[in-house]
């Protein structure tokens, strides 16, 4: 673990230049959450009944009984592995793929969140241009047009800046009901974590969108991770249904989590009232 100063992190929008070392941050951040995504899924007991029905198919048809059993799992997991979000995809949202030059910033002037440790401190933090990771190849500016309309769907990414490098990022969907916030992907580096930086991150974009009008923000967390609903329950998150009442029925039905094979959910929902 390396040893953060909180007081000295920027958090601004990303920008291009940034697209494939946020990638390359997510891709590191959530590894292995693809693979125990499909294996929750293969686990489900309607999903084993129709895998031994299509092996007693198959059994009539091959006279392998190994083969008979392999073939069908093999093509399921085949199939899970191209319609399911790619890990620099972003699971939680509305959309499978997420447009990183849409959301990309392009001011002259930096937009920042607020770092409540650099007021407490006194301290200004030191702002350089991004460090290149190991294996982040460059990438040419995307000579593609972009609309306003197009960077007002895309939403918004956040990193997390010290020292030059980016430790981590979070993702705020585009606003589609007015008030609610959505985050659909939070991630810190592997070295910076247990340090603070994932819930400075939450509450300084909470902060943020409490100002911008905002009374709930909703966070969509992959279904096998017990540490991050361990993680949103410590920074005050609820999971949507646990309490009881007319006004959490109506929001089930308009929050719902994403859903995949034979219509398992892939995420829980988690709220939080600001």
């Amino acid at each position: 673990m390396v040893r953060l100063e909180l007081d000295q992190i920027v958090m601004r929008r990303m920008k291009e230049d940034d697209i494939e070392i946020v990638k390359a941050l997510i891709k590191e951040g959530c590894e292995g959450t693809e693979n125990r995504l499909i294996l929750h899924v293969l686990t489900r007991p309607l999903c084993l009944f129709v895998l031994a029905v299509l092996s007693s198919v198959l059994r009539c048809l091959v006279h392998s009984f190994i083969l008979a059993l392999a073939i069908p799992v093999f093509l399921l997991i085949v199939f899970l592995k191209i319609t399911m979000p790619r890990s620099t995809g972003v699971l939680g949202s509305s959309r499978p793929y997420w447009d990183y030059v849409g959301s990309s910033y392009r001011g002259m002037q930096d937009e920042t969140l607020s770092n409540p440790y650099s007021r407490i401190s006194g301290k200004t933090p030191v702002t350089k241009k991004p460090r290149r990771r190991i294996g982040c190849k460059d990438k040419e500016m995307s000579s593609e047009t972009i609309t306003p309309e197009r960077e007002q769907t895309a939403g918004q990414v956040w990193v997390a800046q010290c020292e030059g490098e980016i430790v981590g990022c979070i993702f705020r969907e585009s606003e589609t009901r007015p008030g609610i916030a959505r985050i659909c992907r939070l991630v810190t580096g592997c070295w910076y974590r247990r340090e603070g930086l994932g819930r400075l991150l939450v509450q300084s974009l909470e902060n943020r969108e409490r100002e911008a009008g905002a009374h709930r923000v909703y966070a969509h967390i992959p279904y096998p991770s017990k540490v991050g609903e361990a993680f949103f329950r410590k920074v005050g998150y609820v999971q949507l249904g646990e309490v009881e009442n007319g006004e959490e029925e109506e929001e089930i039905e308009k929050e719902t989590p994403e859903k995949g094979f034979m219509g398992y959910p892939l995420t829980k929902v988690y709220y939080k009232d600001l």
